[in-house]
């Protein structure tokens, strides 16, 4: 870690009791001391008075493309004006939904060649992202993309190359990264509340039909309904499936499995509360234990990561799990273990458990010391942690609306994002490497500055 971190467990907490620090631009923090804890409230005063309106578009408008719109529309300015989705009951479902006036269409290039489209929210199956968040950047759009980014790796570049040439505001859709849980984590670390970083982790556990990917089918899905030879137009020609259409995320062709849905959200908050551009090597192992669907996916995954030391922070390892046959041991979003103790972090919710010690009272032992010449050398012995609790304060709209509110604010002073096409490829690539770990059953070595692939 940095030098200018505090070491002292001591000054630490001082400072955390008395002193009133900024989480970020437009919060504040207010701490108050219990006999069990010290319980802390995070606040976001967020003023979103809009300058002009900003007109969108869906294309993809599926479970997260219309959960998106959703949360878009919740802020100031913001005016839906047309969808695209190659189902036609979410077409007809868009228009009950906003309105009948509501442009809708198959052909998302349609949707890009309207001059009363601001941006487009791309809620698509992945192996749609790329394709359409260049086209888009290229006809003038901002662009607000699902993660992950890109469904491969070799698929990133060219994303990024469309961002730099056109000037549009790009980010991607993992939520969490704008939320008040990962800027007060980011806050805690920089300033050496859990020590050096060494360790970190999160898991997963699911059951659920909807959540482990069996998501309904409709009744009327045919090749009437559905257009199907688009969907695949850029993929392994096959018949019609509708399974492959509404439950995409199950197959390779066109879904990124348990990493790309799940490991990404991880990797973005994590490179975001350290600073990190991504791991060196990666290594996965799973199975499909359970869920025998004719998924092509496993329903468990394991991920191990290695972090090289950088300037940003120390070395340290990242272990990822996820389970889709017990949902039964429940979910951590993430957790940073460190030299001085631990952070759980949440997108509303940060609980910081810092290690406490006690200079050694036996006699015994300090008897030893003398005898053997090592003097009054302290021995520490464990004590139940000191434990704070960051919480945001009731009302707090949520991460994905922090994100949302950040890339409209971009979009309106041509400002920058923090989860861009850059940040967006180094999420995403240690989340396609796992894959590729799993199906090749090695390691894989990535170079996480170059953004490159390493053969070894």
């Amino acid at each position: 870690m940095k030098e200018e971190q505090p070491s002292s467990r001591r000054s630490f907490i001082k400072k955390l009791t008395t002193a009133t620090a900024a989480v970020a631009a437009g919060s504040s923090l207010v701490a108050a001391e219990s006999q069990a804890k010290s319980f802390s409230i995070i606040k976001r005063l967020v003023g979103n008075s809009p300058n002009d309106q900003v007109n969108i578009a869906l294309i993809g408008a599926g479970g997260m493309g219309t959960q998106d719109t959703i949360t878009a529309l919740q802020t100031p300015g913001i005016k839906l004006v047309a969808a695209c989705d190659l189902y036609d009951g979410r077409l007809k479902d868009a228009k009950t939904r906003w309105g009948a006036d509501l442009y809708t269409t198959r052909v998302y290039k349609e949707i890009l060649n309207r001059k009363d489209i601001d941006a487009v929210i791309v809620g698509t199956p992945d192996h749609w992202h790329q394709q359409i968040s260049v086209d888009a950047m290229h006809a003038g759009k901002h662009v607000y993309c699902e993660k992950p980014m890109v469904h491969a790796i070799s698929e990133g570049p060219a994303v990024i190359k469309a961002q730099k040439d056109t000037g549009m505001v790009f980010q991607v859709g993992s939520q969490g990264v704008s939320s008040l849980g990962n800027e007060k984590a980011h806050e805690l670390l920089k300033a050496g509340a859990i020590g050096e970083l060494n360790y970190a982790e999160g898991f997963w556990a699911r059951r659920n039909p909807l959540e482990v990917w069996q998501y309904p089918i409709p009744e009327d899905a045919s090749p009437e309904t559905v257009d199907w030879e688009t969907y695949i137009s850029n993929t392994k020609k096959r018949p019609f499936d509708q399974k492959r259409f509404f439950r995409w995320r199950n197959y390779t062709d066109y879904g990124t499995g348990m990493a790309g849905d799940l490991f990404v959200h991880l990797f973005s908050s994590l490179h975001f509360i350290t600073d990190s551009v991504g791991p060196n090597k990666i290594y996965a192992s799973g199975g499909l234990r359970f869920w025998n669907d004719g998924r092509e996916v496993p329903d468990v995954l394991l991920g191990t990561f290695d972090y090289p030391k950088t300037q940003a922070h120390p070395a340290f390892n990242l272990s990822l799990r996820c389970n889709f046959v017990d949902g039964t041991s429940g979910t951590t979003y993430l957790k940073l273990v460190g030299s001085e103790g631990s952070m759980d972090i949440t997108w509303d919710k940060v609980t910081l458990k810092r290690n406490k010690v006690m200079d050694s009272d036996d006699p015994f032992y300090l008897d030893k010391l003398k005898k053997a010449g090592s003097g009054y050398a302290e021995r520490k012995r464990m004590l139940p942690p000191e434990e704070i609790t960051y919480d945001a304060e009731k009302g707090y709209k949520g991460g994905p609306y922090d994100h949302m509110v950040n890339f409209f604010t971009a979009i309106r002073n041509k400002g920058k994002v923090t989860e861009d096409a850059v940040f967006g490829y180094r999420a995403a690539a240690p989340a396609l490497l796992c894959n590729d770990s799993y199906y090749n059953n090695s390691p894989m070595f990535w170079d996480p500055e170059k953004m490159q692939l390493i053969k070894k």
